[in-house]
């Protein structure tokens, strides 16, 4: 695998983001879906990335990408794997790579909101693995039952 900076515009990385939009409004009443769409991605307080194949054809495996809150804090974003590469240890790659970004930024958290129904359980379950704690509401969001709200203290982590 190789996991880099990349741009959300490339068309396999467009096809993800629609499916992973998609299925977020399927699985979450409107005013939950908090997904960044192909605009969210492009601002510059986001960092985006891609996890491909190195062998044969560069096929994408996952994106993810982080977003400064602006208040020495992070934010996860658009975590995303394709169907058929779940279990394969692209989204655990995308996380890591994740964390180290936020590190490297000098952050002190890396927040996230993901949903909170049977869909997300194991999205939650990975981040539990990797030390995130469930939190109340960060930055612009609001106490939701649809939405699930983790926090990874960097400095613990």
């Amino acid at each position: 695998m190789e996991l880099a900076t990349d741009d959300p515009r490339r068309p396999d990385v467009v096809a993800l983001i629609e499916e992973h939009l998609a299925d977020m409004r399927a699985w979450s009443p409107a005013c939950s879906v908090h997904a960044l769409d192909l605009d969210g991605l492009l601002v510059p307080e986001v960092t985006f990335w891609s996890v491909r194949a190195t062998q044969p054809d560069g096929e994408l495996l996952g994106i993810g990408a982080i977003k400064a809150l602006g208040d020495g804090t992070g934010e996860l974003k658009s975590m995303r794997t394709p169907r058929s590469s779940r279990r394969t240890g692209a989204g655990r790659a995308i996380l890591e790579h994740a964390i180290t970004g936020a590190r490297v930024r000098g952050w002190s958290r890396l927040y996230l909101e993901t949903g909170s129904q049977e869909a997300f359980v194991p999205a939650r379950a990975l981040y539990a693995s990797r030390g995130f704690v469930e939190t109340g509401p960060f930055t612009g969001y609001v106490e939701d039952p649809a939405s699930a709200f983790m926090v990874l203290e960097l400095d613990q982590a």
